[in-house]
């Protein structure tokens, strides 16, 4: 859909509006028809209206040559002085003859050719070529990087994938390597207990089998140690 879009405008861009027949050969977009709206005879201007697509392309002092569709070899050269999105001012320089030679007036019906707009064109369709050419390969960039774009969901998906089975796989050990420290603290436990009791027990032993090793007591009733007497 884009490439018939594309064509299209190339198409509508670069073809003459116009409903002269003769506009329909015109390859380089210089002639076209249109109705005089307007004139001041004594500026020597007219204005003349037109749906001519390439009129925005008309710059000032460009010429335009008109005639009457009736006499097409009886022509008159003008010269643009402004222009706007449907009207073009042009100067008649030769005023009194064009008037005799293509006999105009207000409401005029006319053709019009201009070479200058000839050459605007050309310059502009080259450029056109080179702008869709860029178009093309920007078109075609901007559809590998949305590509692009559109598989990052299914790669984070991917990602957020593989590291919850890794999760899971660290969980289960992790799950283990605390069962195991439990189980061993419940062993430590239990023998820690049972050395407790065991060391209670030779403790009892031993305070019932404990022996004196003698019957007599030292009576310490004098501070000098050698008058210590055992009773």
């Amino acid at each position: 859909m884009p490439i018939i879009i594309l064509i299209s405008f190339f198409l509508n861009f670069t073809n003459v509006l116009s409903q002269s027949p003769e506009s329909h050969k015109d390859k380089y977009g210089r002639r076209f028809s249109g109705q005089i709206s307007r004139i001041n005879s004594a500026a020597k201007l007219i204005r003349v209206k037109t749906d001519f697509a390439n009129i925005k392309f008309f710059n000032h002092k460009d010429r335009v040559d008109f005639w009457n569709e009736s006499y097409p070899d009886k022509r008159c050269p003008t010269f643009v002085e402004g222009r706007s999105n449907d009207y073009l001012l042009l100067r008649v320089s030769q005023y009194e003859e064009c008037i005799k030679r293509v006999h105009f007036t207000t409401g005029s019906y006319l053709h019009f050719d201009s070479p200058d707009l000839a050459r605007t064109v050309s310059i502009v369709n080259d450029l056109l070529h080179v702008l869709l050419k860029k178009r093309l390969a920007m078109e075609a960039k901007k559809e590998r990087h949305h590509k692009e774009l559109s598989g990052h969901v299914e790669k984070v998906d991917a990602v957020n994938k593989r590291f919850e089975i890794l999760r899971q796989k660290l969980e289960i050990e992790w799950q283990k390597e605390l069962a195991a420290l439990e189980e061993d603290k419940a062993k430590s436990f239990t023998e820690f207990k049972n050395a407790e009791a065991r060391l209670n027990e030779i403790d009892v032993k031993l305070e019932a089998y404990r022996l004196e090793d003698h019957n007599l007591k030292l009576d310490r009733w004098s501070l000098d140690p050698a008058l210590y007497q055992k009773k």
